[in-house]
């Protein structure tokens, strides 16, 4: 499975917001869901301008080790990201991507011959 798809999506998230991994994986329909998402972001080529950091755990935590930790919560205090203890507070945060419009047919509204 490639997770290009993953890292298109995440290259979109705003600076100053942030997206669940459970987000994440629902907005591609992901199987194995967050776990997959966050799988993806492990595998975060270097050098590609991917906003890693801007993905989070539910309910807004932090869940990668140190030393990496220590460097997302950096990364999002420099976007205006308030991070207190290891969380950020997601109402206030959480961006949610766009759905692309689906391609429905659209059904002619011609009146249902009368029945005799």
């Amino acid at each position: 499975m490639s997770f290009d798809p993953v890292y298109r999506l995440v290259k979109q998230i705003p600076r100053g917001r942030v997206l669940t991994y459970g987000a994440l994986a629902r907005a591609l329909g992901l199987p194995g869901g967050a776990r997959t998402a966050g799988r993806a972001m492990g595998a975060t080529p270097r050098g590609q301008a991917i906003p890693w950091h801007r993905v989070l755990g539910a309910n807004g935590k932090i869940l990668i080790r140190e030393p990496y930790a220590s460097l997302q919560k950096k990364l999002l205090e420099s976007e205006g990201i308030a991070v207190v203890e290891s969380r950020i507070n997601i109402k206030k945060y959480l961006w949610t991507p766009q759905r692309k419009k689906s391609r429905t047919i659209k059904k002619s509204r011609r009146p249902l011959p009368k029945s005799k």
